[in-house]
């Protein structure tokens, strides 16, 4: 099963077959004070400067989040958006809880965009599906219901299985899904990783949809995060899970390495281009750095 995006001239397939796709994360005020002062000052030009980055170092689509307490994010997804699709050519991922927010930056984004997220909650059901349909967009959704993320790999398939549903029901083709089996912190429970590559597997086998990972929050608590982290996503890859909103600058090039030994990269051309352009990168920043 391939899910399609497009942006202003550019189309990235999504699929089993295809090599993982790298979602930039960075587009994101949480926890980052700098971009959510930014926002707030109406500087756009720092948020379009990450876009340039994570798409440099490998971002084949990027999530875009404008969540900064007091904004009005309506207008400034709005104006992001514009800016954004001025300057790149790649597909956008629209990042909102409100189906306002959501409503207007798809309105503004180019082509086929994604929308994250939709829950197994009905009131997120109820408000996110409808927007996603009218825009034509695909949707990541959220193995999570009102009673929380279930503690089995069963429970969250089930979920799975009712948003594809309730997207059915909508006219949203089970092609435009891509289920996110959700992960916790094995710094509180040892078995969570397990759990989530265990709902990777049934996932894969019961509905053939792909799966979006956030492989960060595996590692929360611990030390050495990044390790921990690089580990879960080439499990999570190799388990079936076919892109990920992750930092492309820490973990572009274990994403190479995944599709190299998964196969998906003839002669290792990709994985050898990848790892050239991002040491010609790091010289640039470095020296850059320093000025």
């Amino acid at each position: 099963m391939r899910t399609i995006l497009k942006g202003k001239s550019k189309d990235i397939t999504i699929g089993i077959d295809r090599p993982f796709v790298m979602i930039g994360e960075k587009i994101n005020p949480t926890g980052n004070k700098k971009l959510a002062a930014a926002l707030t000052e109406g500087n756009y030009e720092f948020a379009v400067n990450l876009a340039k980055r994570q798409i440099s170092w490998g971002a084949d689509v990027l999530d875009v989040n404008v969540g900064v307490p007091g904004l009005d994010e309506v207008a400034a997804v709005s104006k992001l958006v514009e800016l954004l699709t001025a300057a790149v050519d790649i597909p956008l991922c629209i990042d909102s809880n409100s189906p306002q927010v959501l409503a207007a930056g798809l309105k503004a984004a180019p082509g086929k965009p994604l929308v994250n997220s939709v829950s197994a909650e009905e009131k997120s059901l109820n408000a996110i599906l409808p927007v996603v349909k009218e825009r034509g967009a695909a949707v990541i959704g959220l193995t999570i219901s009102e009673g929380g993320i279930p503690k089995t790999a069963e429970e969250r398939v089930a979920l799975a299985e009712k948003i594809i549903e309730r997207a059915a029901q909508k006219g949203i083709p089970i092609e435009d899904i891509i289920i996110d089996p959700l992960v916790l912190t094995v710094g509180s429970d040892s078995k969570a990783a397990l759990v989530t590559l265990q709902t990777i597997e049934l996932l894969r086998r019961e509905f053939g949809v792909n799966i979006n990972l956030g492989a960060s929050n595996v590692s929360f608590g611990l030390p050495d995060r990044h390790t921990a982290n690089q580990t879960f996503l080439a499990m999570s890859i190799a388990a079936g899970a076919t892109c990920s909103i992750t930092d492309p600058i820490k973990l572009g090039q274990t994403i190479r390495a995944a599709d190299l030994l998964l196969g998906k990269d003839d002669y290792a051309m990709r994985y050898i281009k990848y790892f050239r352009a991002a040491e010609k990168l790091k010289e640039e920043e470095e020296e850059e750095a320093v000025k």
